[in-house]
């Protein structure tokens, strides 16, 4: 295999990889009433109340939160159904960098300042709206986690520029197959 077909091949793994997380984490912001009462059973079942009680506590007061606007405010939910939207359209964009990485290119840096933006957003809502630090952290932790792949990509991606910059005369990038 080439260095060119590797590193496209490495560039599309990490992408796909990043596409599925992102669709994952949005798809799972649909059903956020059902899933924090599975959440609920779940952390009982494994005796959290004895072993984790400040969770426990949080997780009983997210629910009755989620409960209340579920029966009384439907309309709430559907901020999350909008952010779970936004997250399966971010996706599609990623399809450009997937088909023409050195082109589109400017969608992972779009998305490495995306994931940065979450630490600030986090620190700043997070207390403004009651939630504990910790969860916080655990929010700012998808920033973090999400920018390695996409900062892989972006240094395959530049390789690759610099490996069709050299085979091709004039230095013109030539489009990925």
């Amino acid at each position: 295999m080439s260095d060119r077909a590797a590193l496209l091949r490495g560039i599309r793994v990490w992408l796909v990889f990043f596409v599925v997380c992102l669709v994952l984490s949005g798809v799972t912001a649909f059903p956020l009433v059902h899933e924090l009462r599975w959440a609920e059973q779940t952390a009982r079942s494994l005796g959290a109340p004895e072993h984790l009680p400040g969770l426990m506590e949080w997780i009983e007061r997210v629910r009755d939160g989620l409960d209340a606007a579920d029966a009384d405010h439907p309309f709430l939910l559907y901020g999350t159904d909008w952010l779970a939207f936004a997250h399966l359209v971010i996706a599609v964009a990623f399809l450009g960098p997937y088909r023409d990485p050195v082109r589109n290119i400017w969608v992972v840096e779009f998305g490495l300042i995306a994931c940065a933006g979450v630490i600030p957003l986090a620190l700043i809502c997070g207390p403004v709206r009651g939630i504990p630090f910790w969860w916080s952290v655990i929010d700012m932790a998808f920033g973090v986690f999400g920018a390695i792949p996409l900062y892989l990509v972006r240094k395959k991606i530049k390789r690759l520029e610099a490996l069709t910059e050299a085979a091709v005369p004039g230095g013109a990038a030539a489009p990925a197959q």
